[in-house]
């Protein structure tokens, strides 16, 4: 299965590709999606969408992973993170491929183990669970650790239902 974790943002949407096979995760490819600052909303969007557009076009992930927004103290930055957040899911499902959305402290959790990890934990341990990932962007690192938490939930969705599966029988 190949996943693409993304980590949303204005500024700055963080993507992260990577293979899983079992228990085992490849690093695929990552990135940064930028879009101008000095353009209208709505033009950072579009621009914003269509690098998104091209990820997907040249890895054809299997499944998608978003970091669910929090709330910081700002509304108007909420919102505008909001509707970058909105492109970010819609991306993918445009293209038929399913998202999953994971929030912030269940990715450090998967990755790091703790809820409450810093993020320059969250990136070593994006690194050393993808031998030979030389992650040199936060948003990119931050996209491969929502693609890594899914990889590890998606594998026990799996399981369960296929347990469960075989109990109905």
């Amino acid at each position: 299965m190949r996943v693409l974790g993304l980590d949303p943002g204005l500024r700055h949407t963080g993507w992260g590709v990577i293979d899983v096979d079992g228990n085992r995760l490849t690093h695929v490819a990552d990135g940064v999606a930028s879009a101008p600052t000095d353009l209208p909303l709505g033009e950072r969007l579009v621009a914003l969408f269509r690098q998104l557009g091209e990820v997907i076009e040249r890895f054809r992930p299997d499944a998608a992973a978003v970091e669910e927004t929090f709330v910081n103290r700002n509304p108007a930055s909420t919102l505008k993170l909001g509707v970058a957040r909105g492109v970010v899911l819609l991306a993918p499902a445009e293209r038929g491929v399913p998202v999953s959305e994971y929030s912030a402290n269940m990715v450090k959790k998967s990755v790091v183990g703790a809820g409450h990890a810093e993020k320059t934990q969250v990136q070593l341990m994006v690194r050393r669970l993808l031998p030979g990932c030389a992650v040199v962007k936060a948003d990119a690192a931050d996209a491969l650790a929502v693609a890594i938490c899914h990889a590890h939930h998606a594998a026990t969705m799996s399981s369960w239902a296929a347990t469960s599966l075989a109990k109905s029988r």
